[in-house]
């Protein structure tokens, strides 16, 4: 598991272009036959991508956490944006088609990963945050997550977001995950943009294919900088930065918060005419 220390404001911004990726950037999440893991100190987030390929792919905790087992002490959400797998949770099965999502509570000790078809496999995106309760292990399809449409075809960000794991839907601790399609013609994310003080948020990007970018924006309002993002790749987004992006075409991501509180609408927004 690899651990990342994150820059303050002050130093972002002196960074270089590879800097900023080294610092903010998750790549090669999706390893066939191996999960991947980066621990954050921003809110002690664990990013991580789980691609089972000829046999089960066990979740350990790992000398970094300290813990006897994984989810000891966190919480788990995970979104398959691949082929057909299962998760195994406590020797029960959740089968996970692409868009499914698992919440996986804190206390759950022996956590699989496996493929239905080693030409397909699956992609298991997750990311756990530090948990004080129990809740449930709880499946949900696409169809049983909370749909928003935001945005116009005019404006270039017309998008669907699907909530999964919040307050009104799946329980957790302070996990907050889904997943945004945008529509054809349809490149921006976020925007006008925003930050939220009170939260950090990871935004991975899939459904870009092997050619395709999305230019993530980040950083204070006045002093902002991007990172070419591709597909599969996940950025980490500070609770005193923007988070917005525009790709070479439609894509999807799947964002993820933790923090203070739970409350989506808890954002503070950001004029585009004072971005700079």
């Amino acid at each position: 598991m690899e651990v990342r220390y994150a820059p303050d404001p002050a130093r972002f911004e002196f960074m270089n272009t590879s800097e900023l990726r080294e610092s903010f950037l998750v790549e090669e999440l999706f390893v066939p036959g191996e999960i991947v893991m980066v621990y954050s100190d921003i809110d002690r987030a664990i990013v991580g991508g789980a691609t089972p390929k000829g046999g089960v792919l066990k979740l350990e905790a790992g000398e970094e956490l300290k813990a006897e087992f994984f989810a000891q002490r966190r919480e788990i959400g995970v979104i398959n944006i691949g082929g057909e797998g299962v998760v195994k949770v406590d020797g029960t099965e959740y089968p996970m088609v692409k868009l499914d999502a698992l919440y996986i509570g804190r206390g759950s000790r022996d956590i699989e990963f496996s493929t239905a078809d080693d030409n397909r496999p699956a992609r298991f995106y997750f990311i756990s945050y530090p948990a004080h309760a129990d809740y449930p292990t709880t499946h949900s399809k696409i169809a049983d997550a909370e749909p928003v449409k935001l945005g116009s075809l005019k404006e270039s960000n017309a998008r669907t977001i699907y909530k999964y794991i919040h307050p009104a839907g799946i329980k957790s601790c302070q996990l907050v995950m889904g997943c945004t399609l945008l529509e054809e013609g349809s490149v921006w994310n976020t925007m006008a943009p925003h930050t939220h003080e009170r939260r950090s948020e990871v935004y991975m990007y899939f459904n870009l294919g092997e050619k395709g970018a999305v230019f993530h924006f980040m950083g204070p309002q006045k002093e902002t900088r991007h990172i070419v993002v591709r597909d599969g790749e996940a950025v980490l987004s500070p609770s005193w930065s923007i988070h917005a992006g525009a790709g070479t075409t439609n894509y999807a991501f799947v964002w993820a918060m933790g923090g203070e509180n739970q409350d989506f609408s808890d954002m503070d927004g950001v004029d585009v005419g004072e971005i700079e």
